[in-house]
């Protein structure tokens, strides 16, 4: 029997819905991280199929503008995990730097629209198999 793919879920303020039921439907086996320092650990326990992660705009930091660049960090050398990112469209033109540097599968803003997130799940899910 073939492994399930696996999708960490990083939900660091969260504020919107648990998708899990939404990956589980495509099949993934999904794990949940509710900061980005438990997100590492798990990623170098185990390196999941897709990232489904927040770019949360702060402000305070001097050298980057979310924990997300940490993320994409540590990752860059992994080119087979696919990230999909949640961001506030408040905060675009900030995401917008980071898009410059990184490439995503999937970018959806807040309120997160449950369908076409189904089917950019599903599309990995395809490119997977």
């Amino acid at each position: 029997m073939a492994e399930k793919s696996k999708l960490l879920q990083i939900r660091e303020l969260g504020g919107y819905p648990d998708f899990t039921s939404i990956y589980e439907k495509s099949g993934y086996q999904v794990e949940t991280a509710t900061s980005m320092r438990r997100a590492l650990r798990m990623i170098k326990q185990s390196i999941p199929d897709v990232i489904v992660a927040e770019f949360n705009f702060q402000s305070d930091f001097r050298d980057r503008t979310s924990s997300l660049e940490t993320l994409m960090a540590a990752i860059q050398q992994l080119k087979e995990i696919h990230l999909i990112i949640f961001y506030e469209k408040e905060y675009l033109h900030q995401f917008e730097k980071l898009r410059a540097r990184f490439s995503f599968h999937a970018e959806l803003p807040y309120p997160i629209d449950t369908d076409k997130l189904g089917r950019e799940v599903d599309r990995l899910k395809q490119i997977r198999l």
